[in-house]
């Protein structure tokens, strides 16, 4: 029920809270109309072969590995033939600061061309969803809303074409995290065998319909938080697509006359009608921009055909609108990439540091040291050991400084590890008292050496008395 005009404590709502949703309150769907110029044109190419990409990386190899495997059952992570494991912290967190710092950068040169031109949700919704509404509502190749009702019958395609290929995208998305492999052997299997996979396909598919045939363009408005970050990662030199008012204001209808007082708009709303989020570039920079570049080909082909020239909509800067000249050093521009050259050479040194395994070196619970019945101080410890090659290894240990130190490995057959084995293994070393007479500890190295040739030299301390 509409509020009453004689409530003045009411506030009349704008025509659009948001662009999805009427002042009423109910759902605005958007059908965009399409304009296919040059830059549309640029994006697809980059859609497709973005498309291409995300379906074939997971059958990929490099080193007999796939190219990227999140492997969180097994806690491991392969990116370009290399395997990580949970003990590689530092690793994981230099990369993810990595791509981070990458991300920050793009957008204070680029602007949200992350958006306009990468985002799975952007490549996907504009030029593989949307083509399907197009031709099922008969506005193929323009856009637009339907010149009339769709029949059941063509709502039903639509929704079994959708579901295919949610599908698709969802087993391609599962094979990011159990490998072609396992997918295929899956796949032939009934779903009773492997039934928590089965379930991670399904919610993903319902996830993804959910997304691409009710939620839309809303990803991008409300949950994505991405949009809301822009404030802090652009500043005014930033490229943005972005209306120049100097030259378009004051608009006008109609056909251009020898008025100098008019500007180039012609008010055709074109750039509006094209807004896959349903924005008028007009008003300025705004949150709900993606950077599709829909409005300039829009726009520069409303000038082509009045005779004006293009770039009245183009990719622009705040400064670069309001007249102010260009700064090529600033702050961000400079700070950023010293960042990433840092964190990026700090995981390179970090991946490239790393032997055919991991060992580390744990002092045991209780007592810093025991004494035996023949009078030798006792240290025990247990021993970290991770695997990292591909074939099984079986590893030595010895204690090479001080001298009269002995080793001894409780579990012996522990020194055995298969391709990504992690074990502690329990150790004990004993010595004489004269050792560590004095100051009640002395340093000590424990050489650690594998099948092939990997070996790491862990300092460590003798504890005994004084």
């Amino acid at each position: 029920m509409p509020p009453s005009t004689d409530n003045d404590a009411l506030l009349v709502p704008e025509e659009h809270v948001l662009s999805t949703l009427e002042k009423d309150g109910s759902r605005r769907w958007l059908r965009p109309r399409l304009a296919m110029g040059t830059w549309w044109k640029r994006r697809r190419v980059v859609a497709y072969v973005l498309m291409v990409v995300f379906v074939a990386i997971p059958h990929l190899r490099l080193n007999g590995k796939p190219i990227v495997l999140l492997d969180f059952v097994s806690r491991q992570l392969t990116l370009f033939g290399k395997t990580f494991y949970p003990t590689d912290t530092l690793i994981l967190a230099l990369f993810m600061l990595t791509v981070f710092v990458t991300i920050v950068l793009v957008t204070a040169i680029a602007g949200r061309a992350w958006c306009g031109w990468a985002c799975p949700q952007t490549v996907y919704m504009e030029f593989l969803f949307r083509p399907i509404d197009r031709f099922f509502e008969g506005t193929k190749g323009k856009g637009g809303k339907p010149k009339g009702n769709i029949s059941g019958g063509w709502q039903i395609a639509r929704v079994g074409v959708y579901l295919i290929l949610c599908m698709f995208l969802a087993h391609t998305f599962l094979a990011y995290f159990v490998g072609t492999d396992t997918l295929a052997q899956w796949i032939r299997q009934s779903p009773i065998d492997h039934p928590g996979a089965f379930l991670v396909m399904a919610v993903t598919t319902a996830a993804m319909m959910f997304d691409f045939l009710i939620f839309r363009e809303q990803m991008c408005l409300i949950a994505c938080p991405y949009g809301r970050f822009q404030s802090v990662m652009l500043d005014e030199q930033s490229k943005i697509v972005g209306y120049d008012p100097g030259r378009g204001e004051p608009r006008h209808k109609g056909k251009r006359t020898n008025d100098s007082s008019q500007g180039d708009c012609v008010d055709c709303n074109q750039c509006v009608v094209v807004c896959p989020t349903g924005i008028d570039i007009r008003d300025g920079l705004q949150m709900e921009c993606i950077n599709c570049t829909q409005c300039i080909d829009a726009c520069d082909s409303v000038m082509t055909k009045i005779g004006l020239p293009k770039g009245l909509i183009r990719y622009s800067s705040q400064d670069e609108l309001a007249k102010k000249p260009k700064k090529w050093l600033r702050a961000r521009t400079t700070i950023y990439p010293v960042i990433l050259l840092l964190v990026a050479v700090g995981f390179v040194f970090a991946v490239m540091s790393k032997v055919g395994f991991d060992a580390r070196l744990l002092r045991g619970k209780g007592a810093p040291f025991s004494m035996t019945t023949k009078g030798a101080v006792n240290n025990s410890f247990r021993l970290r050991l991770v695997n990292r090659t591909d074939s099984e290894q079986t590893y030595s240990l010895s204690v090479v400084n001080p001298e009269g130190v002995t080793l001894e490995v409780i579990q012996k057959d522990m020194l055995t590890l298969p391709s990504g084995g992690n074990v502690l293994i329990p150790l004990s070393v004993e010595f004489a008292p004269a050792i560590t007479r004095g100051d009640g500890n002395e340093p000590a190295t424990l050489v650690v050496e594998d099948a092939s040739d990997h070996s790491n030299n862990i300092k460590f301390k003798l504890l005994g008395p004084r």
